[in-house]
């Protein structure tokens, strides 16, 4: 008997800039080949969250297009644009959303000029399988923050060491312990 297997595609939502060679978003989207399409905003520096909602459908379209199941792989501001494109899109069928260090909008260190759009989003419950993971030293987002919101997106919540923004700063490479922690999303 054939065992059929889903092609999973992949949707990478960069935060601010988008992700360097060197992060772990970017080394995941080489890993997966044209099996990921990777969102382009027009306002990649000082993003507009409507601008970054249209990206990442129109980045999901193509997905769509792929592979049987899409995945969403956010980091930082780029969990908020896949957050309002849920919200506003929630009968598209999203395998999962894996959402790394997700900036608090209400804290000191959220990029409020550059990401002005961005301040009155609110996390409301996301329509799919969803997985936050943030680090004990965010300066963008405490663990607690970090914990609310996973709630609010009725998400799984897991905290990563000590390792900041999980940016190229980081210093995670490929981040094997992330992939591992997206496998388990994705194969629920």
């Amino acid at each position: 008997m054939k065992r059929w297997h889903a092609v999973v595609a992949y949707v990478i939502i960069p935060g601010i800039d988008g992700s360097d060679g060197q992060h772990w978003q970017t080394l995941w989207e080489r890993q997966w080949g044209t099996s990921a399409v990777r969102i382009s905003p027009a306002s990649w520096s000082t993003p507009e969250l409507e601008d970054w909602g249209d990206a990442v459908g129109a980045a999901y379209d193509e997905a769509r297009r792929l592979g049987d199941r899409v995945v969403l792989v956010a980091h930082s501001l780029g969990c908020w644009a896949v957050s309002t494109w849920l919200d506003a899109n929630p009968s598209s069928p999203v395998a999962g959303a894996f959402l790394a260090a997700p900036p608090d909008p209400h804290g000191p260190a959220f990029p409020r000029q550059a990401a002005a759009s961005f301040t009155t989003v609110s996390a409301q419950p996301l329509p799919c399988p969803a997985l936050v993971v943030g680090s004990l030293d965010d300066p963008y987002c405490t663990p607690e923050a970090a914990t609310d919101l996973a709630a609010r997106w009725a998400a799984q919540w897991h905290v990563t060491g000590p390792h900041g923004h999980l940016n190229s700063a980081s210093g995670l490479g490929p981040w094997p312990d992330g992939r591992k922690l997206l496998d388990s999303l994705t194969q629920q």
